[in-house]
């Protein structure tokens, strides 16, 4: 080797290679979202409460991670709507109104209901639709059950947001998907955020009909390219979950069974409207 190539050769020997920084990125990414679950369970488990005031050298010596992710997931948490930043430094846990939550599962309803016209006006590929109607076969099946168990609403939970996820897959809009997530991580958004409680609600069965029909619709709707049929379904679909919620909270044995029931104020009726 003569000496231009060894120069050559050392020089790339001192560069770092992407594939080490790339790793070191994930690294940093996974622990961010580790501390950001760890953080976001304590405030739905209501070992948080609302106006506890928490700081970053709290949150480290309650998880045992370093600074850098708990800074990155207290800003994701304020982000989220779980957090508000204090003046004076560090955060604060929020509580939540009916009114704030009606508005975060109204949000998510017009996002699904735009990513639901977009999917019947541009057209949805066959083997997707039949996926989504798959899904729905399997819902079918458990909402004939004479009776419905706990486990049977889980069951449920997983097949209805596969039923979501492929209703944003089926939009084919990366910009669309990106909101929709954001949407989805406000605190009570989520398509299934109360469905655990109907497995405890007089109503159960009545309900589970009702949101399983509206996807049956929703699916021949963007078959039949009726893309203003389907958006008006998908966001009145939205507004189960606001009913549910209601139900929940008319009595102190099914609140409880709301997760993160504590940061939820008592309804007033002045604030609903």
């Amino acid at each position: 080797m003569n000496s231009n190539n060894l120069k050559n050769w050392a020089e790339k020997k001192k560069e770092p290679t992407v594939p080490t920084q790339i790793a070191g990125s994930e690294r940093a990414a996974s622990q961010t979202v580790k501390a950001q679950l760890a953080l976001r369970d304590l405030i739905l488990s209501g070992e948080l409460k609302p106006g506890d005031r928490i700081s970053e050298l709290s949150v480290v010596d309650r998880l045992g991670m370093s600074r850098t992710p708990i800074r990155m997931a207290l800003v994701r948490l304020e982000d989220e709507g779980f957090l508000e930043a204090i003046p004076s430094g560090g955060f604060a846990i929020k509580a939540f109104s009916e009114r704030d939550i009606y508005d975060a599962i109204e949000l998510r309803g017009t996002l699904e209901g735009f990513a639901a016209r977009i999917a019947a006006e541009r057209g949805t590929r066959g083997p997707l639709l039949k996926e989504m109607k798959d899904t729905l076969q399997q819902i079918d099946e458990i909402a004939a059950l004479p009776s419905l168990s706990v486990d049977h609403f889980s069951d449920y939970v997983r097949l209805n947001g596969r039923f979501h996820a492929s209703l944003v897959e089926a939009a084919d809009s990366p910009v669309l998907a990106r909101q929709i997530e954001r949407a989805l991580n406000l605190p009570f958004a989520s398509p299934s955020g109360f469905v655990m409680v109907q497995a405890k609600l007089p109503e159960a069965s009545k309900i589970l009909t009702i949101a399983q029909d509206h996807h049956h619709c929703v699916v021949r709707a963007i078959e039949d390219r009726e893309g203003a049929r389907a958006e008006a379904l998908m966001r009145e679909h939205a507004r189960l979950a606001h009913r549910n919620l209601q139900l929940a909270l008319a009595n102190q044995g099914t609140r409880d069974l709301v997760p993160g029931a504590v940061l939820i104020r008592r309804p007033v009726a002045a604030e609903l409207y």
